[in-house]
């Protein structure tokens, strides 16, 4: 219970920030994913696989941030199943807007906590959820920039 309930207050400060830019946690780290990758794509199912989160309907994510200009797709000429999907400008430009955002958001969740104790929470975090991980799972740890 007590991990849910961290989760619920500290989930509420990124629920703030992100609907007043009218997207949701798992849009932006769609986009963050596709960003370290940009000018390259990845495929529908690497993006989904890559989510902190699971995102069961990946389509639709990815529908609502075309719609918006942030990202775009194409099936591969060779394979008509495979989709691949790009960050545009506009959307490299909302991450660049959000990041000093960002940032302060993580400060106020958990600026209170010192350099030693976020290390501590991270390897607990890392662990408990380490035997429930897919083996060769896509989540890199080392890709948290923001």
């Amino acid at each position: 219970m007590n991990v849910w309930r961290t989760y619920d207050r500290l989930r509420a400060f990124e629920d703030d920030l992100f609907s007043a830019h009218g997207l949701t946690a798992q849009q932006y780290n769609a986009l963050r994913l596709l960003r370290a990758v940009h000018p390259s794509t990845l495929p529908t199912l690497v993006v989904a696989a890559r989510l902190v989160s699971r995102a069961p309907d990946i389509t639709r994510l990815l529908d609502k941030l075309q719609e918006r200009g942030l990202v775009q797709r194409e099936r591969l000429a060779g394979n008509r199943r495979v989709v691949e999907v790009g960050i545009t400008a506009a959307g490299l430009a909302l991450l660049k807007k959000l990041a000093g955002q960002v940032r302060e958001c993580h400060q106020r969740q958990m600026g209170h906590l010192s350099h030693s104790q976020l290390g501590e929470l991270i390897a607990l975090l890392e662990a408990a959820r380490r035997p429930h991980e897919d083996p060769g799972g896509a989540f890199c740890p080392e890709e948290r920039t923001d």
